[in-house]
């Protein structure tokens, strides 16, 4: 087999920037991408849960696609989550990331009508891959979120007969054992991108290549910490990095995760605005109460 492939950074899963009243903010797009750039992101993944990307229409999709591409300009690589609860749609949007310069496309399973077993879910995705096949193609594992906790060696297996542009997995799960099986599956045939930031360490050690998550966003000098002293071998002190990352996460969460991180996004100076329903958005005292708590623990000072 051949050696565990290098570790190749932080991709941010980017935020969806909304106005007050709710509605796409496509000019904060630019500062987003460029405080990616700025912070060391070695790329972006576009429309996935951090983006909220199930809560936009078709059309919003496509401009906001089309606008990380834009401001990007090739400086980092674009992924483009394009899952849905429609397959045909999901085709047209990985047709589109294509058309637009795109690097990859990525989808999460329907959630509504689950596939009932791997075979339905390749059959799924590759309905999906084939609207872009120029594309690598990664399939976004994450059951927590969609209750599909089929085994995602087999999706390798058999997703790599069917589906040409199958590049690999988004892999948001905590058991890092599956994991490692998927990354030394055909002989690291496959990239695997670990998706729990509160666990990059271990993602790490199992063999992921890359690592794919929204606290990258606020929080990269942690990450970038803990990655050079993993490299250096001095796994103690990567620990204590990690330590602090799940400590934020803990401070978050309760708050809701995906409304707090975009209330932390405002508190660094980069407002994205509120989430949009069925998230609901941080009232003005759980939004004061994040603050202190974040300002308790140090974060303004890490």
């Amino acid at each position: 087999m051949n050696s565990i492939p290098r570790f190749r950074g932080l991709v941010a899963a980017t935020f969806t920037p909304f106005t007050p009243d709710g509605e796409i903010n496509l000019p904060m797009v630019e500062p987003l991408v460029e405080h990616a750039v700025a912070t060391g992101m070695a790329g972006l993944y576009v429309l996935g849960s951090t983006g909220e990307g199930l809560s936009l229409t078709q059309a919003e999709r496509l401009l906001v696609a089309e606008q990380f591409v834009r401001c990007s300009a090739g400086r980092v690589p674009i992924i483009v989550q394009v899952g849905s609860e429609s397959l045909r749609s999901s085709h047209e949007l990985a047709r589109h990331a294509q058309k637009i310069g795109a690097h990859a496309i990525s989808a999460v399973s329907p959630v509504y009508f689950r596939p009932e077993n791997v075979s339905t879910l390749v059959a799924s995705m590759q309905v999906i891959a084939s609207g872009a096949p120029e594309l690598p193609f990664y399939y976004y594992h994450i059951p927590g979120a969609t209750g599909v906790t089929l085994n995602m060696l087999e999706f390798l297996k058999l997703g790599s007969q069917l589906i040409p542009n199958l590049r690999g997995l988004k892999f948001t799960s905590p058991a890092a054992y599956d994991l490692q099986a998927c990354v030394e599956c055909d002989d690291q045939r496959f990239e695997i991108l670990w998706g729990v930031d509160e666990m990059l360490l271990s993602g790490m050690v199992a063999g992921a290549v890359a690592a794919v998550g929204s606290t990258y966003n606020f929080a990269s000098r942690i990450y970038h910490n803990l990655i050079a002293a993993q490299a250096e071998g001095n796994y103690q002190r990567a620990a204590e990095f990690q330590s602090l990352s799940q400590l934020l996460v803990r401070t978050f969460v309760p708050f809701g995760p995906r409304a707090a991180q975009k209330a932390i996004m405002s508190f660094i100076g980069l407002d994205c605005g509120p989430s949009r329903l069925p998230i609901a958005p941080l009232s003005d005292s759980a939004r004061e109460q994040l603050r202190e708590k974040l300002d308790t623990i140090g974060f303004f000072q890490w």
